[in-house]
């Protein structure tokens, strides 16, 4: 198991990188303090929630990842799990689910499944990240207008229906507050990029608010009073069945975490040309989502845009993710009973902000011109995560995925008769080439002869009308198989043996062999019928010789 990467990090730190370090995290605990309040908020927990989370596991995902720079806490991807479980379960529910997915992620680190996140296909996180991107925009929209409404539809459909309803209710004051809001994060970064934009945004239109009194909703009008206490631990209720009916959203949070937190250190070694440990940051993750519930936290994962501020700004060690950490709860013990004041359509905005960021509908546009089941697996899987539900969303877009891919493998799996080399052709190279002696046919095998393949395999041998005496299967282009291929071909040796047709089999490669042998058909065929290529299949069916049969790799 490798090591952390701050235990490696810190060989020959000097001064000048702790002080970078220590300004680094400072920024980007400023830009996280409004986004941990508003995900917290929008997922239906309490403001302080995300603080926790922010504090606790943004703190041990930096001192114990896999990632220089990586800047953990509460991001957007789990607003809508998070939102679903509560209304469900919840916040008891939330805590225990939260938990069970840090069991997770710490099993698939070290498991050494971090590699294999990769594979997860790009329409399936483009479908669902572009749908929570829309959700939490739709979730904004009440806070955004100031529309008086109690409570707000969980379903999509229902939820805009009931805003339509309402829209009469807008609170002229509340927009002006949004507008401003929005007006701060597009143009600031024009001005400076100093001081965070967000941070920015938060701040002026609490300060207009307060000075000239006006009738918006703030976080301590409808939470009341925010607890500036730091989080102290406490071990949520378990039971068997509550441990049943979360593990489907608990294992979709330790997806989500592992994706996003990988994503977010590839991006960060393309900024700073280093290279995570992807396995090591998994069972940081882990040990961080254990820790967070158990002070009262939501999930975490690798922020993107944070983790990016932390490289733009000079951090180079998890110093600067830990000081991020330590810079939260500071303002949490000194100003956090001024968090009562912030309006509510400030954070709105601020959301609205980062669901468009989070979109990526350039990316989203472009990939409607790649093939048609990749468009579909998109759309179904963002489909999905609007309308129903995002686990739904991404078991349905994994399985609709890996069956199209399938679809795709045995279309490029052929089976085919053998011609072009015999009855008298010739060879690039001008040589005459021998006849096919008669009762003799060849068919070859291109592709991997997987479950896919092999119903295909089945229809084309069967379409032969005549028992062959010889049939020889080239394999040289068959580069691995599975058992389905192995018990079809299983079944042609004994069929023919029954119909008096000897089968050999031309070209086999390692897998294929390494296969053959445990699956015991290699015994059942006979050596004699092993062969290394056509040529040496033909003079075995004349009588020439006796082959060596290959060995078994």
């Amino acid at each position: 198991m490798q090591l952390p990467a701050l235990l490696t990090g810190l060989r020959g730190y000097t001064r000048r990188q702790a002080t970078t370090d220590v300004v680094s995290g400072v920024v980007v605990g400023i830009v996280a303090l409004p986004l941990a309040i508003a995900f917290a908020i929008a997922s239906g927990l309490p403001p302080e929630a995300g603080l926790y989370t922010a504090i606790v596991a943004g703190f041990l995902i930096s001192a114990l990842g896999g990632s220089m720079v990586q800047i953990g806490g509460p991001t957007g991807a789990f607003v809508v799990i998070v939102y679903g479980i509560v209304q469900q379960h919840g916040t008891e529910g939330l805590l225990v689910a939260t938990l069970m997915a840090g069991v997770i992620l710490v099993v698939m680190g070290v498991s050494g499944l971090g590699a294999a996140i990769k594979f997860i296909p790009f329409p399936v996180t483009t479908g669902f990240t572009a749908g929570i991107a829309v959700v939490i925009f739709s979730s904004q929209v009440r806070d955004l207008l100031g529309l008086e409404m109690e409570e707000v539809p969980a379903d999509f459909m229902e939820k805009w229906a009931a805003f339509a309803d309402h829209i009469g209710s807008a609170n002229a004051a509340a927009a002006a507050v949004a507008a401003l809001a929005l007006a701060v994060l597009i143009l600031w970064p024009r001005v400076t990029r100093r001081l965070p934009a967000p941070f920015v945004a938060l701040v002026l239109p609490t300060l207009l608010v307060a000075l000239l009194g006006l009738d918006v909703e703030t976080i301590g009008s409808r939470f009341g009073q925010v607890s500036a206490a730091p989080p102290r631990p406490r071990m949520p209720e378990i039971s068997f069945e509550l441990v049943r009916e979360l593990i489907g959203p608990a294992t979709a949070i330790a997806l989500l975490g592992a994706i996003e937190s990988l994503l977010s250190a590839v991006v960060a070694d393309g900024m700073t040309g280093g290279r995570h440990r992807s396995n090591v940051e998994l069972v940081a993750q882990g040990v961080a989502n254990i820790a967070s519930p158990i002070f009262g936290g939501m999930p975490a994962t690798g922020a993107i845009a944070r983790t990016a501020t932390n490289v733009r700004n000079g951090g180079r060690t998890p110093v600067a993710g830990m000081v991020h950490a330590v810079t939260l709860l500071l303002v949490l013990l000194f100003f956090g009973r001024l968090v009562t004041y912030i309006p509510l359509a400030g954070l709105a905005a601020i959301l609205v902000v980062v669901a468009y960021h989070m979109s990526d509908w350039r990316t989203l546009v472009a990939e409607m011109k790649a093939p048609k089941s990749d468009v579909v697996v998109l759309l179904t899987t963002f489909g999905l995560t609007v309308l129903i539900d995002l686990v739904i969303a991404i078991e349905v877009g994994m399985v609709l995925a890996a069956f199209l891919f399938m679809r795709r493998m045995a279309e490029v799996t052929s089976v085919a008769a053998v011609r072009q080399e015999f009855d008298g052709g010739r060879s690039p190279e001008g040589e005459a080439l021998p006849e096919l002696p008669a009762g003799v046919v060849v068919y070859e095998i291109e592709g991997p002869f997987f479950f896919g393949a092999a119903e295909k395999f089945k229809e084309t041998l069967g379409e032969i009308s005549r028992k062959p005496r010889v049939l020889v299967l080239r394999m040289r282009h068959v580069s691995a198989i599975d058992s389905t291929g192995l018990n079809a071909l299983k079944d042609l040796i004994r069929r023919s043996r029954k119909d008096g047709t000897r089968v050999i089999l031309s070209g086999i490669h390692a897998q294929p062999m390494a296969a053959l042998a445990r699956a015991g058909l290699l015994d059942e065929l006979g050596e004699e019928n092993l062969v290394g290529s056509l040529p040496e299949a033909l003079e075995v069916i004349r009588g020439s010789r006796r082959p060596e049969a290959p060995v078994p790799a």
